[in-house]
């Protein structure tokens, strides 16, 4: 079995639905151990991530970046670092913000940069805007709720939550696209490691 560890942070519950559904997505793929915690956890469980073939980073985006709990994990993470723990796992990352932009992709990118340092291999979403809806493209008013990539995103899942609590937010669509992405994320790994074998 391959291993895929979902490490995220979330402050007010969006997110942690975000992480939820990548983490069920990656559980539905035969041949993955999927497993899922807060960055909390992951600080004071850090050696468990040297055993994944895969670790998926979600954070929220506040101010335009990476939440504060996030970077206390990634600092944590400086002994991986030095040793090469991470090096060559499969990564990928998503985030939430409460407006369509919010600046998640600075934070998408903040989280490459990242996996980058530890000498991860990053996995894209692979998917086009409005995936599951192609003609919402073509109107002013662009994809609804239940759009697959409402946002555009290929470098990593980004859901809108706006000022709606949870379970009302993030919507059905972006749930789905986090889903989809964990699904492709395990997909993509077990091929890695098939082929490194």
């Amino acid at each position: 079995m391959s291993r895929l560890i979902v490490v995220y942070h979330s402050t007010y519950g969006h997110t942690k639905l975000q992480a939820e559904a990548v983490y069920q997505g990656a559980s539905g793929v035969d041949g993955i151990k999927a497993e899922i915690m807060t960055a909390s956890e992951a600080i004071e469980n850090i050696d468990i991530l040297d055993n994944a073939d895969a670790i998926i980073f979600g954070t929220a985006t506040y101010m335009g970046n990476i939440a504060s709990d996030m970077k206390k994990f990634m600092e944590a993470s400086v002994k991986k670092w030095f040793a090469g723990a991470w090096k060559n796992k499969i990564a990928g990352g998503f985030s939430n913000s409460s407006s369509f932009s919010g600046d998640k992709l600075n934070t998408l990118q903040g989280i490459v940069v990242f996996a980058m340092q530890h000498g991860m291999i990053w996995v894209g979403t692979g998917m086009f805007p409005s995936q599951n809806n192609m003609d919402a493209m073509n109107s002013i008013e662009g994809p609804g709720p239940e759009t697959h990539n409402r946002v555009g995103s290929f470098i990593g899942p980004m859901s809108a939550s706006f000022q709606v609590d949870p379970p009302g937010a993030p919507s059905k669509g972006d749930i789905e696209t986090a889903e989809l992405y964990g699904k492709r994320v395990a997909e993509i790994t077990l091929q890695f490691v098939k082929g490194r074998e």
